[in-house]
């Protein structure tokens, strides 16, 4: 096995692991993270196909999924327990995870191909990036303003649950978005508090994720192979452990501050960017 490859492996799953649950889209940073690293490090004769590597960034997401859910398995246990107890509480929270999923998935199914063609590529990543930062700083701005009427997630509305849903749609057309920033400051701008739209967000990504992962090991069936389950291994462990630390990290930012570091960081990257492939394009 190459060493290289499996340097590429490791790198992206900790850049998988680190950016899936902050507000700084992790499609986005993986992109350019592969393009930085096969410009230092050019493809040799063993490189998998680019068709690999698509496939691969999103398989990797199954290690953020776990991470996910063992940060979250009190919640999840009694929310499958509750619903065996035909509990009406528990009930209604699968049923607005169920809700607030279905958007994004209609939309990735329907037009997924057509938009990963002509838009997962660095400028669209930088433009979207640039105009959901300042979205951001506009969502934070109108919650010092005006008091969420949404801090629990067992408070959520049905209507609710789909007016995040379709925010989250936001990730699905524009790459650079952010899953999870389109759904918590989506959240925000629908009354939920900071707090309640972030593990709200956590969530949903579940369903998300291990449908992209299902369906991203589908599409590579006939690319996988001993090299292919190795590298697999490698990006899922340091997924899930790089995951694992931000989720923590994370819970317990959102507890007391805003999203504002985030959002500058999001328009100067997205410049950055911006000014880079014009130098060198």
């Amino acid at each position: 096995m190459d060493f290289i490859l499996m340097l590429k492996a490791a790198f992206l799953g900790i850049v998988e692991g680190l950016t899936e649950f902050l507000p700084i889209s992790s499609t986005g940073h993986l992109i350019l993270a592969q393009a930085g690293f096969d410009g230092l490090f050019p493809a040799t004769a063993t490189q998998p196909s680019h068709e690999f590597w698509s496939g691969f960034e999103v398989a990797i997401q199954f290690g953020a999924i776990i991470a996910v859910m063992w940060e979250f398995r009190s919640r999840i246990g009694g929310v499958l327990t509750g619903m065996a107890k035909r509990e009406a509480i528990s009930w209604r929270f699968a049923v607005n995870v169920v809700i607030a999923t279905i958007p994004a998935v209609v939309l990735a199914l329907a037009f997924g191909d057509v938009i990963k063609e002509y838009l997962f590529n660095p400028v669209a990543v930088a433009i979207a990036l640039i105009v959901g930062g300042f979205i951001i700083i506009a969502a934070e701005r109108r919650q010092a303003a005006i008091a969420p009427t949404v801090t629990d997630m067992d408070d959520l509305s049905y209507i609710d649950a789909l007016k995040v849903g379709l925010a989250q749609t936001l990730a699905v057309v524009f790459p650079g978005t952010s899953r999870s920033g389109a759904t918590i400051i989506g959240g925000m701008f629908f009354g939920l508090s900071r707090q309640t739209a972030t593990n709200f967000s956590f969530f949903l990504a579940i369903p998300i994720l291990f449908g992209a992962f299902v369906k991203g090991l589908y599409d590579m069936r006939e690319l996988l192979n001993a090299q292919a389950w190795v590298l697999f291994a490698i990006g899922f462990v340091f997924s899930l452990v790089s995951a694992f630390i931000c989720v923590r990290w994370l819970l317990k930012f959102v507890s007391n501050n805003n999203f504002i570091g985030f959002a500058w960081y999001r328009i100067i990257f997205g410049v950055l960017i911006l000014v880079l492939a014009q130098w060198l394009g």
